[in-house]
């Protein structure tokens, strides 16, 4: 049976879950994409979303607003902003979907939380846990008995080595490693390309090698 879900942010990864929509449909159908909402879509943003053929529902007042049930998926990159939207559609009677593109790896033992997006080319190996709405970016790795607590994004390329825990709220950025048996706290950033060798506290931003 289809489906039908709406995506909520008209950014980039609002339209990079799109394409994740596409591919599971592909394979078979699945989601009945209705469209997205967006609070402040840009013009360049409306632009895109214009060419791929999708429509602009509204605000985030029209998803509360739909008689009908319908999943939705975040599609905002910001950890803080997707937990504030998250927040506001909790008291709704909409679903909360989970999207694991077709080219994503996911091995045994792994357990995905409502509202996850997990794009093409991930891997998450074994004994694995991940919160709600939790972004795992293209190309982004994570390692056995890991723990990604809700609302974490883990950018292109970055890679989580085993028995690490990501903390609530946390951001990876691109290409950065976490090594393994670390922690990083709730609510931080670990930079583009940095490689943590110790642990992370709770709201700290870090980058470099080491990082720091």
């Amino acid at each position: 049976m289809v489906e039908p879900l709406v995506i909520v942010g008209a950014g980039g990864f609002g339209r990079e879950t799109a394409d994740v929509v596409e591919a599971i449909n592909a394979i078979a159908p699945t989601w009945e994409l209705l469209g997205f909402v967006d609070d402040a879509p840009s013009d360049v943003n409306l632009e895109r979303l214009a060419a791929r053929g999708y429509d602009l529902l509204g605000g985030t007042d029209h998803l509360v607003s739909l008689d009908n049930c319908a999943h939705y998926v975040i599609g905002v990159g910001c950890p803080r902003a997707r937990r504030a939207v998250a927040d506001r559609l909790r008291c709704g009677r909409h679903v909360p979907a989970t999207l694991v593109h077709p080219a994503a790896t996911i091995g045994s033992a792994v357990s995905i939380g409502e509202g996850t997006v997990i794009c093409a080319g991930a891997r998450l190996t074994t004994n694995i846990a991940v919160g709600r709405h939790v972004h795992v970016n293209p190309s982004a790795t994570v390692g056995h008995d890991t723990t990604l607590g809700d609302f974490v994004s883990l950018n292109p390329a970055s890679s989580i080595s085993g028995d690490c825990v990501i903390g609530a709220g946390s951001l990876v950025g691109v290409g950065a490693v976490v090594l393994n048996q670390l922690r990083v706290g709730e609510d931080a950033t670990v930079g583009a390309s940095a490689c943590v060798v110790r642990d992370v506290l709770d709201g700290a931003t870090v980058k470099g090698v080491p990082a720091r």
